[in-house]
C-alpha cells in the first residue's frame, strides 16, 4: 500500500478489437498509475474458445501482447502499473506470451497470472444439481466449451501486493480492474461497501473506453470534434472513494454530466442493485458535477454486501452457422430482397428434402436500408438500395455448404439488381452458443 492521496487509473479498450492507439495515448499523456485494458464480452469468450477448437494455445487476446510491446519500456520508466483480462480462456498462454516479449526486451517487469475462474471441469457436478439458465430456463448442454466465472477484485489487489507490475486475469467482472488496484493503494477494507461500490462504479464508468468520452453519445452533435482522435477515459480516485472523470490533454471528445450518466447507466439493470461479486451497488444517488471543462466529479455511490453466487458464462458447440451477406439496387429493392432471400431458403430446403436431410435449425434474414430494425414501425417503401443479410444455423456442416453453394446462383437465378456478394461464397463454422448460470 502507498500514500498517494490520489490514483489515477486510464482505460485503454473497451472491446477485443478497440483500437491500438489508446494505449500510446494514455501513456504518454495520461500521467497515468495504471493502466488498464478491457477486453471481454459474454460472447467474446465464445469467440475465443472457437479459436481454441483450431488452436490449443489460442484464446486470449492477442491484441494485448501486440499493443504492450512498443510501450513497455515507457511503462516501467513511468512506474505505470497493468491490468487486463486479457487472459480470455487461456490466461496462462497470455502471460506466458507477453513474459516472452518482456524477456526479449531486458526488461524487469513482474507478470501476475490469476486463474481459478475456469469451471469446465465441473461440468459434472452442474449437471448432478440440475443447472439451467438464468434468462431461458434451458438445462445445461451435455458438454461445454468453457465456463467461466466472472471473479472479483480480491485476486487482482492480491496480485498487486505480491509486488505484480502485470496482473492478467481469465473472467473477472469488469470492475474489478479498477476496484483491484484501489483497494491495493488505499488499503480499503472488504466490509468498507460503500467505498467498494465507488471503486467499482469507477470501473463500470471508465470499462466501455470512450463511451464515457462522448463515443456512442446520444446527443452526439455536442462532441464538436475529435471523433478522429476520441481520448480515452482517466478517473482520478481518491481515498474517500470519489473520483474525476478526465481524457488526456488536446485529444477529441467530451466529458461530461450527460455522457458520464450514459456509461453509468449502461447495462446496470437495477441501478439500486447492481449485483458484483466484490458488493452490490446502488446508484440511484450518485451525483455529478462539472468542475472544469472535460472533468466530472462522481459522488454518491452506497454498497451492501454482495450475494454468496457468481455468474458464470458458459458456451455451447449447437451445430453450425452459415452468414450470407448480398447487395441488392433498383427500383422496390427492400421488395426484392425479400422475396430473393426467401426464395434461397425455399430452394435450398428443397435440396434438403431430395437429399433426406433435417431442415434448417434456424433462419435469420435481414433487408438493410429497409428499416428492418424498426420492424413493423418500419417506414421505407422505396428503397432503391438495400443489403441482405441472411443468417441460417444446422447440425450439419454438409448442409450449410449447400447453402453456400445455392447463393450465387440468385445473381441470374432471381430478381434483377444483385450487385456484390460480400466475402464471395459463404463457409460454415461452428456455432457456439452462450449459457448463463449462478
Amino acid at each position: 500500500m502507498t500514500s498517494k492521496k490520489t490514483v489515477r487509473i486510464g482505460c485503454a479498450s473497451a472491446f477485443w478489437g478497440d483500437t491500438g492507439g489508446a494505449a500510446f495515448q494514455l501513456v504518454q499523456g495520461g500521467d497515468l498509475d495504471y493502466l488498464v485494458f478491457d477486453y471481454l464480452a459474454e460472447m467474446t469468450l465464445s469467440i475465443m474458445a472457437g479459436a481454441q477448437l483450431k488452436n490449443p494455445e489460442a484464446g486470449f487476446a492477442p491484441d494485448f501482447i501486440h499493443t504492450l510491446k512498443p510501450l513497455l519500456e515507457s511503462i516501467q520508466s513511468k512506474g505505470i502499473k497493468v491490468c487486463s483480462n486479457a487472459g480470455g480462456i487461456n490466461a496462462r498462454g497470455c502471460a506466458e506470451a507477453l513474459a516472452s516479449v518482456v524477456e526479449q526486451a531486458g526488461l524487469d517487469l513482474v507478470i501476475a497470472l490469476v486463474e481459478g475462474d475456469n469451471l469446465v471441469a465441473q461440468q459434472p457436478a452442474f449437471q448432478e444439481a440440475r443447472v439451467v439458465d438464468m434468462f431461458s430456463g434451458q438445462a445445461l448442454p451435455e458438454r461445454l466449451t468453457s465456463a467461466n466465472a466472472y471473479l472479483g477484485a480480491p485476486s487482482v489487489s492480491a496480485a498487486l501486493a505480491a509486488g505484480a507490475d502485470i496482473v492478467i486475469t481469465g473472467r473477472v467482472v469488469d470492475s474489478a480492474l479498477v476496484l483491484g488496484p484501489l483497494v491495493y493503494e488505499f488499503g480499503w477494507s472488504w466490509d468498507d461497501y460503500d467505498r467498494l461500490a465507488q471503486g467499482s462504479l469507477a470501473g463500470h464508468v471508465i470499462e466501455c473506453g470512450t463511451q464515457t468520452t462522448g463515443g456512442n453519445f446520444t446527443d452526439w452533435h455536442l462532441v464538436k470534434d475529435g471523433y478522429a482522435n476520441m481520448g480515452f477515459p482517466i478517473v482520478e480516485c481518491s481515498e474517500d472513494g470519489s473520483f474525476v472523470v478526465s481524457k488526456p490533454e488536446n485529444t477529441g471528445g467530451l466529458v461530461s454530466c450527460h455522457t458520464v450518466a450514459e456509461q453509468i447507466l449502461y447495462e446496470i439493470g437495477d441501478p439500486e442493485a447492481y449485483l458484483l461479486p466484490d458488493v452490490t451497488c446502488n446508484f440511484r444517488n450518485v451525483s455529478l458535477e462539472q468542475i472544469a471543462v472535460d472533468q466530472v466529479r462522481v459522488t454518491g455511490a452506497k454498497g451492501q454486501l454482495p450475494s454468496d453466487q457468481y455468474k458464470v458464462s458458459a458456451t455451447c458447440l449447437d451445430g453450425y452457422r452459415s452468414n450470407a451477406t448480398f447487395m441488392l439496387g433498383g427500383i422496390d429493392a427492400a421488395d426484392k430482397g425479400k422475396v430473393v432471400a426467401h426464395a434461397i431458403i425455399q430452394r435450398v430446403r428443397d435440396i434438403f428434402s431430395r437429399k433426406g436431410l433435417a431442415d434448417f435449425d434456424e433462419v435469420n434474414i435481414e433487408v438493410l436500408g429497409a428499416e428492418t430494425t424498426y420492424g413493423a414501425q418500419a417506414d421505407c417503401s422505396h428503397a432503391r438500395e438495400v443489403v441482405v443479410k441472411m443468417a441460417v444455423s444446422h447440425q450439419d456442416k454438409k448442409a450449410l455448404t449447400v447453402f453456400g453453394q445455392e447463393i450465387a446462383q440468385a445473381a441470374t437465378a432471381m430478381a434483377p439488381g444483385i450487385t456484390g456478394l460480400v466475402g464471395g461464397r459463404p463457409k460454415p463454422g461452428p456455432r457456439l452458443c452462450l449459457f448463463s448460470f449462478l
